[in-house]
């Protein structure tokens, strides 16, 4: 996993900020949980692939909150340009 995801400054958290940023062209990368509900999961991925961000699958929603610093699981997490 990217160190970046550690820096708050560059990485987004949350299925929200994370489609805002893909559609907004500022996601270099998408992380994206396997686990995550199956509407969450097509979302962020249909969007990823509209807008040419490559999609790194992650298998757990609370390791990828760990790996962010942050004290709740996520879906999805945006490295950013």
């Amino acid at each position: 996993m990217d160190d970046a995801l550690r820096n708050p400054s560059k990485r987004v958290v949350g299925t929200k900020q994370v489609l805002r940023a893909v559609k907004n062209g500022q996601a270099s990368k998408v992380y994206l949980c396997k686990d995550a509900d199956e509407y969450i999961y097509r979302q962020v991925q249909s969007a990823c692939e509209e807008h040419g961000v490559p999609v790194v699958p992650e298998d757990s929603m609370e390791a990828l909150g760990k790996h962010c610093l942050i004290g709740v699981k996520t879906a999805a997490a945006a490295i950013l340009k």
